[in-house]
């Protein structure tokens, strides 16, 4: 299917699964992790986040915090408050992320290579209405899966490369609007491992209130990635969206 990794990094991948997984009920169910954001409220043009003044009055449980981005009308910077409940509906009703079982033929090695110049890519995303915003690509991630060369694009996430991916299970067994995977790169090395067993539901999977980038057409791939994170599961029949 794709390239093999050595034995023992293929090892230290599944060793290091099962802590990942925990890693990460734990990290969305936190305080101030994905299942606690309940309001991002954008200010008018001009105004500036009052921190005191939003958390008057709120419950203990809830923390506030700011956000800032890119108008994509007017070009300006545009504020927002988050309101963090370490108590909210979703937290309660959590029960768990599904996910398949790990699989190591979903630990792929890939060449990295990097771009000379800056070089932004335009990702759509989930709530800006078919808009795009231009996120810095460093280089390509090349590998070939099931006979197909792919030069996927991974932006830079506060140093950390950050893959967007759709495939065939989008909307059926995992989360519609495509994954996100996290790969590591050595400083100067010309390989990454795309470890899929560690792909995720974005932020936006977890609560309405995040804007998330979606999987530019150079990220779908066309074989069912049938590995990492599935689905939020909540009791009761409760959802986020």
């Amino acid at each position: 299917m794709h390239h093999a990794l050595r034995a023992p990094s293929l090892a230290d991948a599944q060793d290091g699964w099962e802590a990942w997984c925990r890693s990460r009920e734990a990290a969305v169910t936190a305080p101030q992790g994905n299942l606690a954001l309940v309001e991002t409220r954008w200010l008018p043009e001009g105004e500036s986040p009052d921190l005191e003044s939003a958390r008057a009055g709120l419950p203990e449980s809830v923390t506030v915090t700011t956000v800032r981005r890119t108008d994509l009308a007017t070009g300006l910077p545009q504020h927002a408050l988050r309101f963090w409940d370490a108590d909210s509906p979703a937290i309660r009703h959590f029960e768990r992320i599904d996910r398949y079982p790990f699989n190591p033929e979903w630990v792929v090695e890939a060449a990295f290579v990097p771009v000379s110049e800056e070089r932004r890519i335009p990702f759509e995303h989930i709530r800006d209405a078919g808009a795009t915003r231009d996120l810095p690509v460093p280089g390509d991630i090349r590998f070939t899966l099931d006979g197909v060369d792919y030069a996927l694009h991974a932006f830079d996430d506060e140093g950390t490369l950050l893959l967007v991916f759709g495939d065939p299970t989008n909307g059926a067994d995992t989360y519609g609007a495509g994954r996100f995977l996290f790969v590591p790169r050595e400083a100067g090395s010309d390989t990454v491992v795309l470890d899929f067993n560690r792909a995720f539901v974005p932020p936006c999977g977890f609560s309405a209130q995040y804007n998330c980038p979606m999987p530019p057409r150079q990220n779908r791939l066309h074989l069912a990635v049938e590995a990492g994170e599935k689905q939020l599961v909540l009791r009761d029949g409760h959802s986020v969206h």
